[in-house]
């Protein structure tokens, strides 16, 4: 399971859902802004190059805004560095567990950070990289992560990301720029402190040849317990100590708390058997919409949730034919009605990017909502046309 965060309503209590379709993806970018603002005093502070993660969100339209506030975008491979070098400005650093020859001439082109999962594709391709001034970095394993759940722990023994430190006697670092590492996932900056101290004895002969040191994601900044006095603290020592440029990547971070999807209820079956639960059933689908329901698994935040140990506990299922296709088990006050709008929250990352089309579910609209002037602006709906376009 990933970890329990507290996510709460932000403004959205104050919308009115008669307005929207459903289901539809609602983005808050007064929220955005907000977590912008914080990113942006960080870098003041500290001079830390901040890229947005692309694989956690890449809605186009909002490019121009986040490039006011951050330093570029990280790709993880061709089609995100063409997206980041279309719409977003700033620097493009792409890594991939393993580039293909097809495509790498394009990649470098696009790039001015190229990160290297192995010592194979790094002999391998770094001499193309050299011949376009890229800088080149190669991407490590601390071996050290405090991610519970093995599926998003990136920084396993086993794990195919990233070359393992004692390793790196391999590698003639007289041609590489920088070193990038990842073990985070939604975590506090304790869990970045502990992994550098873990780290920093394999590395430190090193720094000597390096540009730059990544520090990859899973920063959770933005969440209110976040310690972000430690975290500049921290930024600034290691680049004394280092005297590298410092880059952190964050994709959840920017777009925390930012984002709602709203459903309808569209049918309710009530159970007269205390063993056999309620069920109300949505035009949400997690295996459509939010997979990482699924995949994770987690539960994701209903907006109004009853507190009340007395309330009616309902399960919420998908309109999908995957006997699987359940949200979770819910607590109301009184069975929902039919008709009905829900709300979950915290649903802007890792959603909008992972939709897809099975059982011909259309994807959710997509709005941007000014929460100061109540404004709704539709980014994109989608219809037939785009379900036959995929196939």
């Amino acid at each position: 399971m990933l970890p329990e965060v507290k996510i709460d309503k932000k403004n959205f209590h104050k919308l009115d859902l008669s307005q929207l379709p459903t289901p539809c993806y609602v983005i808050d970018l007064n929220i955005v802004k907000q977590n912008l603002q914080l990113l942006r005093k960080i870098k003041e502070q500290t001079s830390v190059n901040i890229l947005l993660a692309l694989k956690a969100f890449s809605l186009k339209k909002i490019g121009p805004m986040i490039s006011d506030y951050l330093d570029g975008t990280s790709a993880s491979g061709l089609n995100e560095a063409k997206l980041a070098k279309k719409y977003f400005r700033g620097l493009v650093s792409t890594f991939a567990p393993a580039f293909k020859e097809s495509e790498i001439e394009e990649i470098v082109k696009l790039s001015n950070h190229l990160i290297f999962n192995s010592l194979n594709q790094l002999e391998k391709f770094s001499v193309k990289a050299q011949s376009e001034d890229v800088d080149i970095g190669v991407r490590i394993n601390p071996i050290y992560s405090e991610v519970k759940e093995k599926k998003y722990n990136p920084a396993g023994f086993d794990s195919r990301l990233g070359i393992h430190y004692d390793k790196l006697k391999d590698i003639d670092f007289k041609n590489i720029d920088g070193i990038h590492f990842h073990s985070l996932c939604e975590q506090n900056f304790s869990t970045l402190k502990n992994t550098w101290d873990v780290i920093y004895p394999e590395i430190k002969t090193y720094f000597k040849f390096l540009k730059w040191i990544n520090l990859g994601g899973g920063h959770h900044i933005t969440r209110n317990d976040y310690d972000v006095n430690e975290l500049i603290n921290f930024l600034n020592e290691i680049k004394v100590r280092t005297k590298c440029k410092i880059f952190i990547e964050p994709g959840e971070a920017i777009f925390f708390q930012s984002g709602i999807l709203v459903g309808e209820i569209l049918d309710v079956l009530k159970s007269k058997d205390s063993k056999i639960p309620n069920i109300a059933i949505t035009d949400i689908s997690p295996t459509c919409h939010m997979p990482d329901v699924i995949e994770a698994p987690y539960r994701p935040k209903l907006m109004n949730e009853s507190i009340n140990d007395n309330g009616i506990n309902v399960l919420i299922g998908g309109p999908s034919c995957l006997a699987g296709d359940n949200i979770g088990s819910y607590n109301f006050i009184s069975l929902p009605k039919i008709g009905e709008k829900i709300v979950f929250l915290d649903q802007a990352h890792y959603t909008i990017v992972k939709t897809n089309f099975f059982n011909g579910i259309s994807h959710p609209s997509i709005f941007f909502w000014d929460s100061k002037k109540n404004e709704l602006e539709l980014v994109k709906n989608y219809t037939f046309k785009d379900y036959e376009m995929r196939l």
